[in-house]
């Protein structure tokens, strides 16, 4: 028996005969069924046709992300620290290269997931390298194949090793997090926020959204909930989702810039030229 991966989110389900006939993270208004109906794949047949492909964003910190594009099309970050590597966020394809690379650099500490969308094939993930994966308990019943290295941590923040926290932000889903790497951007911090507080095309603003595809937007509180969870910490730089979806400084002031411009746009206060 394999585990099935659905082709338009990525999410792997556990072993059985026949792949699940719907998939429960598309069918969620957040995500979608594609017009063609929903696909299915094996993380066998995913390692013929795509390959992982990576990028140092900065000294000890690389994104790996999958081409062609597969699913979502997001890309993971591999933080180097001394005291372990930590995994930010998944992508379904694990491949012989991306396990090489990772054990010469050190092997992982921790996997840590910003929210059920980029759950994908965690538990290949966690098996490969014998770590534990964090996801914040709220999101708990959005696992579609537990594992035994599943650890579900609760409250505002975790200290997942000296100098890289957790943050729960809420708004696109309820246990939404960003994780805060001290040591980012060369000491200023750095802020990697999945798409809980996402770094729009001209890399200049950001949006929020409780889902992108479908666009519903987020209420006035859950945007501010976000700004309030994030501004006990300093940081300069944010990485979002995608490899070019990346603010290189100033980012905490464009961050209070762009919510507050959401929260004029809600009050009717807000005209573009």
């Amino acid at each position: 028996m394999q585990a099935s991966i659905c082709t338009a989110c990525g999410t792997q389900y556990p072993p059985s005969e026949h792949p699940a006939g719907t998939c429960a993270i598309c069918q969620d208004e957040r995500q979608f069924v594609p017009v063609g109906g929903q696909g299915w794949t094996t993380l066998e047949r995913l390692r013929i046709s795509h390959f992982n492909a990576y990028r140092e964003h900065e000294p000890h910190l690389i994104g790996i992300g999958t081409q062609p594009v597969f699913a979502i099309g997001q890309r993971a970050l591999l933080i180097l620290t001394p005291a372990g590597n930590v995994l930010w966020d998944c992508i379904s394809l694990l491949d012989a290269a991306t396990i090489t690379l990772v054990k010469a650099l050190g092997g992982l500490k921790a996997i840590a997931i910003s929210h059920p969308h980029f759950y994908t094939t965690m538990a290949e993930w966690a098996q490969a390298f014998d770590a534990p994966v964090y996801l914040h308990a709220a999101d708990r019943k959005w696992v579609m194949r537990p594992h035994a290295r599943l650890q579900f941590w609760d409250g505002p923040t975790h200290a997942l090793a000296p100098g890289i926290t957790l943050i729960r932000c809420g708004g696109h889903f309820p246990g939404g997090s960003a994780l805060h790497w001290a040591d980012g951007a060369g000491g200023r911090g750095a802020l990697l926020s999945a798409d809980m507080a996402t770094v729009n095309m001209d890399r200049k603003s950001f949006t929020f959204m409780r889902s992108y595809p479908n666009m519903i937007p987020l209420s006035a509180a859950q945007v501010q909930a976000i700004a309030a969870a994030v501004e006990p910490f300093r940081f300069d730089r944010v990485y979002s989702h995608f490899f070019d979806r990346v603010i290189e400084g100033g980012a905490k002031e464009i961050l209070g810039n762009s919510v507050a411009r959401y929260l004029a746009a809600l009050q009717g206060a807000y005209e573009a030229d």
